[in-house]
């Protein structure tokens, strides 16, 4: 039976508390599919998440052809760093159709952040996909 592509598969908000924790300047980390979908958050409330998400689905697009310009790769974006006023936001291919991304402040621990995300993905990577769709509907 499947379900609305609002319901994820499971909760998996549990995977991403071990990052926020690891990391004492994180605000926000967010799931998201490919397309904008958030799939899971900690450190946020629903509608800040969905904001990421959505916001994430465009960037990881602009990345994505940035990538097609490198011929020696493989056109996959892998990782975007963003510095603005205050903070950092990261954004990192996770599993299959699926995307992490950190929003933290501006004395983050710049390359504890990075092994930490890339650490999460290499151990849970396979829970981190998102489920394919048909018709709007989760197989």
């Amino acid at each position: 039976m499947s379900r609305q592509v609002t319901q994820p598969r499971f909760n998996m908000d549990w995977m991403l508390r071990d990052l926020a924790s690891s990391v004492p300047q994180t605000r926000h980390v967010v799931l998201l599919s490919s397309d904008g979908l958030c799939m899971a958050q900690v450190g946020t409330d629903k509608d800040t998440a969905d904001r990421l998400a959505a916001a994430c689905a465009g960037l990881q697009s602009l990345s994505g052809a940035i990538a097609t310009e490198f011929p020696e790769g493989d056109g996959r974006m892998r990782l975007v760093v963003i510095e603005v006023d205050g903070g950092f936001f990261y954004l990192m291919a996770a599993g299959v159709s699926s995307y992490l991304a950190v929003l933290a402040e501006d004395s983050v621990d710049a390359g504890l952040m990075g092994q930490c995300m890339r650490d999460l993905v290499a151990r849970l990577g396979e829970h981190l996909s998102s489920p394919p769709r048909v018709d709007g509907r989760v197989t």
